[in-house]
């Protein structure tokens, strides 16, 4: 699995209070103990409101998580080329436009994704309220490449979220205890538009939402998009971050052995071995008139 919406809080770098709200700890030690029971090979760690621009942890945080796992930052929008391109050398792959919980530039911040696509082929990654779709139409169609958080959030923000998915954009199929929707429905339909749209993620430590992920969570996904739930548990999240694919075995890898043989096997009779039939023994069948 690829888990493409983490989030980290580390009690070793500073935090910015947003709405009178600051988060408890969450450390990479706490997500690996939830999500143990999992194959987890690699996942995309997001930065916070609360973090503000902050970029040490996020740095710490994809050195100790290691090979398969990805960064999606928020930048200060006077951040220089070199900047952009060492967050990309450290594997940051996108920027994230906080537009529900962060006043933000969006102008200015278009500006920006422009430019980090262009530099170093980053994504944009919006958390909004899906009713916000419409009215931002405007500036998304100006993004080269883009997701959506959380499904979009609202039901009210779908037929947009689904006109975005018919021309390329991503979804993520994450935050289930934040959205007002029929979360299955939701799923369905995205993936009816495009099976590459949806990627998995946990969104945990899951702050502020009405309840955090679930493991049925993943149950429900896979429920719904059937034999293609590699591809939204793992394969379309990869693709999408510029990862290489996972290679999975394609052989059976508990086959089934063959008896073991007590005895030795049948050996086959020659042919002049074979018993004679007697002319006495032959019976005629009457004749049917």
């Amino acid at each position: 699995m690829f888990d493409a919406h983490v989030h980290i809080i580390d009690p070793r770098f500073p935090l910015i209070e947003n709405e009178g709200y600051l988060p408890d700890p969450y450390t990479i030690a706490d997500y690996r103990k939830r999500m143990s029971r999992f194959d987890i090979g690699g996942g995309a760690v997001v930065s916070a409101s609360f973090q503000g621009t902050d970029q040490a942890y996020l740095k710490a945080a994809l050195a100790e998580l290691g090979e398969g796992w990805v960064g999606v930052t928020r930048l200060d929008l006077d951040a220089s080329d070199e900047e952009i391109l060492e967050l990309d050398r450290v594997g940051v792959r996108a920027l994230r436009f906080n537009l529900k919980r962060a006043a933000a530039d969006i102008t200015q911040m278009t500006l920006q994704a422009l430019r980090a696509h262009e530099l170093a082929g980053w994504h944009v990654e919006l958390y909004m309220d899906g009713q916000m779709l419409a009215s931002l139409q405007p500036v998304i169609s100006k993004l080269p490449a883009l997701s959506v958080d959380h499904l979009g959030m609202s039901d009210e923000g779908l037929p947009y979220l689904l006109d975005l998915v018919d021309r390329g954009a991503r979804v993520k199929a994450t935050g289930f205890g934040r959205v007002e929707m029929n979360v299955a429905n939701t799923l369905r339909r995205i993936h009816a538009v495009n099976p590459q749209a949806l990627m998995f993620g946990t969104d945990l430590p899951g702050t502020r939402a009405g309840r955090p992920f679930r493991d049925a969570d993943v149950d429900l996904i896979c429920d719904v998009v059937g034999v293609d739930m590699y591809a939204v548990l793992e394969d379309n999240a990869r693709a999408f971050y510029r990862l290489p694919a996972r290679e999975r075995p394609t052989y059976d890898p508990a086959p089934t052995l063959p008896l073991h043989r007590t005895e030795q096997p049948t050996l086959p009779l020659r042919r002049d071995e074979l018993p004679r039939i007697q002319p006495a023994d032959t019976i005629p069948f009457p004749v049917i008139e």
